[in-house]
C-alpha cells in the first residue's frame, strides 16, 4: 500500500473542479442531445429492418423466417428499452419539480 495515495477533501474537491471547468453546460446539453438523437434513430433503424425483414419474407425474396423473427424481436426489445428509460427520465423530471426549496 505505498504506492496508493489516500484521497482526501482536498483532492476530491480538486477533481471536482477540474472536472466542472472542463465540461460547460452548453457542451454536456450538445452531449445529451446527440446521445439521444442517436438513441431514437437505433430504435428507428430496428424498426425499418424489422418492416423490410416482413416485407421481403411476405414478397418471396426471403425464406428465413428465423431471420425475421429475430428481427421483429430486436425492433420490439429496442422499442421498450427507449419507452422505458423515456418513462424514468419523464419521472425523475416531475420528482424534481416538486422539489421543495
Amino acid at each position: 500500500m505505498a504506492g496508493i495515495s489516500p484521497i482526501g477533501p482536498s483532492s476530491a474537491l480538486s477533481a471536482y473542479a477540474s472536472a466542472q471547468a472542463a465540461a460547460k453546460p452548453s457542451e454536456a446539453t450538445g452531449q445529451f442531445g446527440q446521445l439521444l438523437n442517436q438513441a431514437v434513430g437505433a430504435v428507428n433503424a430496428d424498426q425499418q429492418a424489422s418492416v423490410q425483414a416482413v416485407q421481403d419474407l411476405l414478397a418471396g425474396r426471403s425464406q428465413d423466417v428465423l431471420s425475421v423473427v429475430t428481427a421483429m424481436a430486436k425492433a420490439d426489445l429496442s422499442f421498450k428499452l427507449l419507452l422505458g428509460v423515456r418513462n424514468k427520465v419523464i419521472e425523475a423530471y416531475k420528482q424534481t419539480m416538486n422539489m421543495q426549496i
